[in-house]
C-alpha cells in the first residue's frame, strides 16, 4: 500500500467529518485513478438536516465515464480471477480491520450525509465490518461439491466460476452496509465491478472504496461512478461486457431494470419494496411488542424496506398497544442525528418528505381511519426534512396506507381477531420482504413462520435486525428469488460448474454403459 493510497483515505475523512469552510471535491474511481465525469459536470450533496450545508461536489456523470470503468474491470478481471481467493480475503480483511479504527468518524460523515442518527448510523458501518470478515472467511470456503458417478472409474465434482464484470446498483438509507453486501460477495468470488451508488449519498459509498483501495484491492477491479440512474444506470445495464447487474431499490425502477437486461440475457439479482407487519397477539409482552414496533416504524425514519408500516394487533389488546405507543411516540425527539438525545432524523430529501406527506393526506381521507399522533413536517426540529412520526389507527386491509410502500415514519394499527385473520392480513400485499409476531405461544409462532410469505420473519422481535451471515431478501414483488449477504451471495455471484473426470482409458456413455 503506498503512503498516497493511505493519505487520500485519511484525507477525505478529516475533509468531511466536520464541516469545511469549502466543500470538497470529489471524482470517480476508475481503472485505479481517481478521475472527473468526462463532462465535467457535477452535483451538489447536501445534508438533510440542513439543506444549506454543502457536503462535496461529485461527478455528474454519463455514458461515457461508464463505458471507461466496465473497459477498466473487464482488463483487470483476467488477473483478479486468477488471483487465490484466501488472498483476497487477505485483502478483505484488511479492509474490516480499517472500517473498525474509523468507525466512529465514518458514522458521523453518514449521519450528516444521510440524516439517521449517529447509533444507527454506526450500525451502518458495523454491517459492512461484518460483511468484510464474513466475505474474507469466505475466501478459504467457496466450497463445490463432490458426488459418486454411475460409471467405474470416473469422478465428478463442482466448482464455482466468478461470472466477470458485474454491475452494481445501491440506494442511500444504508449507504455503506448494501454497498457493502454486494462489493464484498462479488470480490471474493473473483469478479471485477462497477458501483453506482445512490446520487443521495455518494460520499459514505466513496469512502467504502477508499478503504477498499487502501486494503490493497488491485487498480481496475472496482470501480466506481457517480451520476443519475437514468444515464450511469441505464449504460451500465445496456453494456454486453457487464454479466449481472444487482440492483437494491424501488419495484418500479427494479422493473425496468430486469426489462433492459432482458435482451442481453444478463443475470439480474432484485432486492425491491416492502409493506411489513409486526403482528401482536393477545399473549404477548406487550411492552416489549410497542418497544419493536417503535424501532421497526421509526427507525432510520421508517426508511427502511424492512420497517414495520403495519402493526396488526389483536382486538383484545388493540387498546394498551395504541395507548402504549402513544406515550412513546410523543417522547421521540427530531432534529439533527449528531445529537444523542435525538430518535428520530429527517427523510432524505424534499421529494421524499413530499411523497410522505402526500400519503399521510391519503391516509386522513381513507374511510374509517383515524390520525392519532403526527401527520405534518415538523419545523421545530431544524430546516431539514423532518416529518414527525406518525400513527394511525383502524386501518384496514384494502386502504392505500396499507397496501403501498410509504417509506417515511408513518404505521397504521390494524385490530384482527384471530391469529388466521392475522395471516391472512400479513399476507394481503404485493410483497413479502419481512414479517414479525409477538406471542408467548409457540404453536402460534410456529404456524406463524410457517405460513406466512416472506423472506425474512422474526419471532418477538421486530422486523429489522437482519445479520450478515443470512439470506437477506424476499416473496413476491419483493424480488426475484436472489438473496443478498450469506452463502446465497455466493450463488449470485458464481457460475456452478460440473467437472467429470474419467480414470478408465475407454469410452464410457452415461445413461447408456450402465
Amino acid at each position: 500500500m503506498s503512503s498516497a493510497v493511505l493519505t487520500k483515505a485519511k484525507e477525505t475523512l478529516e475533509q468531511t467529518v466536520s464541516t469545511p469552510a469549502k466543500p470538497p471535491v470529489f471524482a470517480n474511481y476508475i481503472g485505479g485513478q481517481w478521475v472527473a465525469a468526462r463532462s465535467g459536470q457535477t452535483f451538489e450533496n447536501r445534508n438533510p438536516a440542513d439543506p444549506s450545508d454543502v457536503i462535496g461536489i461529485f461527478p455528474q456523470s454519463g455514458a461515457e465515464d461508464i463505458e471507461a470503468a466496465v473497459a477498466a474491470a473487464s482488463k483487470a478481471f483476467e488477473q483478479w480471477r486468477l488471483y487465490p481467493a484466501p488472498r483476497r480475503g487477505e485483502i478483505l480483511f484488511k479492509a474490516g480491520q480499517l472500517l473498525m479504527e474509523r468507525k466512529e468518524d465514518l458514522s458521523r460523515v453518514m449521519t450528516r450525509e444521510m440524516g439517521k442518527v449517529l447509533a444507527e448510523t454506526r450500525g451502518d458501518v458495523q454491517e459492512a465490518i461484518d460483511m468484510c470478515f464474513y466475505a474474507a472467511g469466505e475466501g478459504r470456503r467457496l466450497f463445490g461439491h463432490t458426488t459418486p458417478s454411475e460409471l467405474k472409474d470416473k469422478f465428478c465434482m463442482t466448482v464455482r466460476d466468478p461470472l466477470g464484470v458485474v454491475g452494481l446498483i445501491t440506494p442511500w438509507n444504508f449507504p455503506m452496509a448494501i454497498p457493502s453486501w454486494k462489493v464484498l460477495p462479488a470480490l471474493i468470488c473473483g469478479n471485477t465491478m462497477v458501483l453506482k451508488p445512490a446520487s443521495d449519498t455518494p460520499l459514505s459509498s466513496l469512502l467504502l472504496v477508499q478503504i477498499l483501495e487502501e486494503a490493497g484491492i488491485p487498480a481496475g477491479v472496482l470501480n466506481v461512478v457517480f451520476g443519475p440512474g437514468s444515464t450511469c444506470g441505464e449504460a451500465l445495464m445496456a453494456n454486453k461486457a457487464v454479466k449481472l447487474i444487482s440492483f437494491t431499490g424501488s419495484c418500479d425502477v427494479g422493473r425496468r431494470v430486469n426489462e433492459a437486461c432482458a435482451p442481453t440475457f444478463k443475470h439480474v439479482s432484485l432486492e425491491m419494496g416492502g409493506k411489513n407487519c409486526i403482528v401482536i397477539m393477545d399473549d404477548a409482552n406487550l411492552d416489549l411488542a410497542v418497544d419493536g414496533a417503535i424501532w421497526a416504524a421509526f427507525g432510520t425514519s421508517g426508511q427502511r424496506c424492512t420497517a414495520a408500516s403495519r402493526i396488526i394487533v389483536h382486538k383484545a389488546v388493540h387498546a394498551q398497544v395504541r395507548d402504549k405507543m402513544l406515550a412513546r411516540m410523543k417522547e421521540l425527539k427530531l432534529g439533527y442525528g449528531l445529537d444523542t438525545n435525538v430518535k428520530v432524523g429527517p427523510v432524505v430529501n424534499e421529494k421524499a418528505m413530499l411523497k410522505v406527506l402526500e400519503y399521510i393526506e391519503i391516509g386522513k381521507n381513507e374511510d374509517k381511519a383515524t390520525l392519532l399522533i403526527g401527520g405534518a413536517r415538523d419545523t421545530a426540529a431544524g430546516p431539514g426534512w423532518f416529518v414527525q412520526p406518525t400513527l394511525f389507527d383502524n386501518v384496514t386491509a384494502t386502504m392505500r396506507i396499507a397496501q403501498e410502500e410509504i417509506f417515511g415514519p408513518v404505521t397504521a394499527l390494524m385490530p384482527v381477531g384471530s391469529l388466521e385473520e392475522a395471516i391472512t392480513v400479513a399476507n394481503g400485499v404485493d410483497f413479502g420482504l419481512s414479517t414479525s409476531i409477538y406471542t408467548k405461544n409457540i404453536n402460534q409462532a410456529m404456524r406463524f413462520q410457517r405460513d406466512v410469505q416472506s423472506g425474512l420473519c422474526y419471532i418477538n422481535a421486530p422486523t429489522i435486525g437482519a445479520e450478515v451471515h443470512l439470506p437477506f431478501g424476499g416473496m413476491k414483488n419483493t424480488g426475484n428469488g436472489h438473496r443478498d449477504a450469506g452463502q446465497t451471495a455466493m450463488d449470485t455471484f458464481t457460475e456452478w460448474k460440473a467437472v467429470f473426470i474419467d480414470s478408465s482409458d475407454t469410452l464410457q456413455r452415461a445413461q447408456i454403459d450402465n
